[in-house]
């Protein structure tokens, strides 16, 4: 039996990314396999991959918008999504949040962090690049605000993830959501099927 190594690229900026956090619990509990969550800048990946976001790549495209509007709404039938709602102030500067990622997983409160951010992003739609929100968030969630905004002024935290990014990049992602399940790439939330039967294909050590 092989444990695989199954990293989960993400930036909180981005809803796909949202619904695959809300969806990757129950591929873990039945692979048995936990994901390994890697903080990244998703600007920083698209201007280094010459990427853009769909919002903008297909902003003259309106069936494809209409079409993606769709899919968003079968996934969330689907799961049960229905905490999601679309963030009013759509796109948010999510360089704060990020780097709090990185001071998160320092300090020993990272899943709690993503869970409460993910919410306050996705679920409650709040301005999220405002640091008084974000104070109010993570204190209300009972966790160190302080602490972690502090880390997020570190320069080695700020250091880490660019490191991310880059390395991200290197490593073939383009954007977010973004899975590697040992060598194999897989983007996307309606990749997550081919990620979950990967993962079970190098646990019997296919």
């Amino acid at each position: 039996m092989h444990t695989p190594s199954v990293e989960f690229l993400f930036d909180f900026g981005s809803p796909n990314a949202y619904f695959c956090h809300k969806v990757i619990p129950g591929i873990e509990a039945r692979t048995g396999v936990k994901f390994r969550y890697v903080p990244v800048l998703l600007g920083g990946l698209f201007k280094l991959a010459n990427n853009r976001s769909p919002a903008e790549a297909f902003a003259d495209i309106p069936k494809k918008r209409a079409y993606d509007q769709m899919e968003i709404e079968r996934f969330i039938r689907q799961h049960g999504l229905t905490a999601y709602r679309r963030n009013s102030f759509f796109p948010v500067n999510t360089l704060a949040i990020m780097r709090g990622a990185v001071a998160a997983q320092r300090l020993g409160c990272f899943k709690r962090y993503v869970d409460v951010v993910y919410a306050g992003m996705w679920e409650k739609s709040l301005n999220l690049s405002d640091v008084a929100i974000i104070t109010r968030e993570l204190t209300d969630a009972g966790l160190d605000a302080p602490a972690i905004l502090q880390g997020m002024q570190e320069q080695s935290v700020k250091d880490e993830l660019l490191a991310n990014t880059q390395q991200a990049y290197e490593r073939g992602a383009f954007g977010s959501p973004f899975f590697l399940v040992g060598a194999e790439m897989f983007f996307g939330k309606d990749r997550l099927g081919e990620v979950e039967d990967e993962i079970v294909r190098q646990s019997a050590g296919g």
